[in-house]
């Protein structure tokens, strides 16, 4: 474990990708089994301990310091794990610390009511980082800065295979991968899954802008708008049939609609999305689908899911990723003619003569399910990864607003020291009867990102000058500050006191020259809308 405490607490430390890459190669190599496949199933989102709750260890600081001096002390750290690991002691008749396959095998043998005490029991024998590292693995919050592809980038460098090889064979897999490490390491055969439904790295694009398609010669690309909803893999073979996000984790279980229309055999790229009567509804709409474990009939019927097929990448047994984009997009084409399914339909291409024409369409679409267009050369194969030069994506520039700060709380892993999420709001007419003619704030979003580390040691340092309140974790501050907030939509939502929800808002800076009476209103927010 406290090796294992050592990698998170370097990685917590580390930008660098490359760096974080070799940490995670260092530490794979060196670990025994069972204990690196345990940690390689933590950097991956691959463990769940559903007997150790949150509130069970804030109970437990309670219990050692007081409730009081507890939420005092969280309040000022702003970590569950760091305030917890920092108020324990280290008790050296506890015996020896617990290996990291040790934790993970007990838990997953242990009651509810046995955990308690084997928790306490660890944290006695461990010192404070390795307690730090327990309760991050615990709760599932690593927030080390890595993500699940970047740990099977580190996975497959030990064996000096491709990321490629390891993702097409991941789904077969299961902690602490014993298979995958024998074959990295020790001249093992290559993993074989026959579970079906297999996933396929996905081919991504690169930005682009107006100036640099002027250096593209428009004949060799194709284009099709770039749909605003989330980017996945439908997959089907053997009787098992899934649905995948692009970093190929496992949704299904979120959208049963769409699994239960899946009746072919195939692997498919496509945009998920929501869709009524034809329509593609806001991306709010589709938040609410997302990251749930199970839906509701409800649910099913208000927020019906769709996928809008952009590619294929194989049919039935026949793999296509190495025709040119022009064939598979024949082939997808017959086969949608072929069998028209409710769930799925075509992304359809977007003529033009040249790129001033395309400019002109890409300017003239207004609607809210497109967040800008993809350019795909007619001759690319299907390459995982992010190949330069293939396929681009050239995205709307962003809707600017001038909002008010109006609470702030502190972020989690390397910002737990900084007020770092920002909630802020615009003008509308008060609602109160005895403030009549006055104006309010009414928040419309929350951001966490867009700054630089001075703006945020600068915005930390305003927020602790200027509070005037309370709740929690959460501080109000005086309402003065105008932030400037991109963001790429705008919808309704019943959810937010505004009526309004921003998509991908984050600030685009500090606007410390403007008087917050000059914030934009509500009201100006909805002449966005679509």
């Amino acid at each position: 474990m406290q090796a294992f405490a050592q990698l998170l607490d370097s990685l917590s430390f580390e930008s660098a990708r490359n760096a974080k890459l070799r940490l995670i190669e260092t530490y794979l190599r060196a670990a025994p089994d069972p204990d690196r496949g345990w940690a390689l199933a933590a950097l991956t989102g691959g463990l769940e301990f559903p007997a150790a709750k949150p509130a069970q260890l804030r109970g437990f600081g309670q219990e050692k310091i007081g409730e009081e001096l507890f939420a005092l002390s969280y309040d000022y750290v702003g970590d569950l794990a760091e305030t917890l690991a920092l108020i324990w002691e280290t008790d050296p008749a506890s015996g020896p610390p617990p290996s990291l396959g040790e934790v993970v095998e007990t838990l997953q043998r242990a009651t509810k009511t046995q955990t308690p005490a084997i928790l306490k029991r660890w944290l006695d024998a461990l010192d404070s980082t390795g307690r730090w590292a327990l309760l991050k693995l615990l709760t599932g919050a690593l927030r080390v800065g890595v993500s699940v592809r970047l740990a099977k980038q580190a996975a497959a460098n030990i064996g000096h295979q491709p990321v490629d090889a390891v993702e097409e064979i991941w789904h077969g897999l299961s902690p602490p991968y014993r298979p995958l490490f024998d074959w990295l390491l020790s001249d093992g055969p290559r993993p074989q899954t026959n579970a079906g439904g297999a996933f396929l790295p996905p081919m991504l694009a690169n930005p682009i802008d107006r100036a640099e398609l002027d250096t593209l010669d428009p004949a060799h690309f194709r284009a099709e708008w770039k749909w605003d909803g989330i980017r996945v893999q439908v997959a089907a073979s053997g009787g098992v049939k899934r649905l995948y996000s692009r970093a190929g984790e496992d949704v299904s279980n979120a959208f049963p609609d769409i699994v239960e229309a899946i009746d072919f055999d195939g692997v498919f790229d496509g945009e998920l999305l929501v869709r009524r009567e034809e329509a593609v509804a806001p991306f709010n709409d589709l938040q609410q689908r997302l990251n749930r474990k199970s839906v509701t009939p409800k649910m099913l019927k208000e927020h019906p899911a769709h996928v809008r097929l952009y590619d294929v990448l194989q049919l039935g047994d026949e793999d296509l990723r190495g025709l040119p984009f022009d064939e598979r997009r024949a082939r997808l084409e017959a086969w949608m003619a072929a069998t028209p399914r409710a769930r799925f339909d075509l992304s359809p291409l977007v003529s033009f003569r040249d790129w001033p024409h395309l400019a002109e369409l890409r300017e003239a679409m207004k609607s809210d399910g497109i967040e800008g267009l993809m350019l795909k050369r007619g001759d690319s194969s299907y390459l995982a990864g992010r190949p330069k030069g293939p396929w681009f994506k050239w995205k709307r520039d962003p809707m600017l607003a001038d909002c008010v700060l109006m609470y702030a709380q502190r972020g989690h892993g390397k910002r737990s020291s900084f007020y770092s999420d920002f909630t802020f709001g615009c003008w509308r007419p008060a609602r109160s009867e005895t403030v009549e003619g006055k104006r309010e704030l009414a928040p419309v979003g929350k951001a966490y990102f867009g700054f630089t580390d001075e703006e945020l040691r600068w915005l930390d340092k305003w927020v602790r000058d200027h509070t005037t309140d309370r709740f929690g974790p959460v501080r109000e501050v005086t309402q003065e500050l105008v932030l400037e907030i991109a963001f790429d939509g705008i919808a309704r939502s019943s959810r937010h006191k505004s009526g309004l929800a921003l998509r991908f808002p984050r600030i685009h800076r500090i606007r410390r020259d403007k008087p917050a009476a000059e914030a934009d209103t509500v009201d100006t927010l909805l002449q966005l809308l679509p």
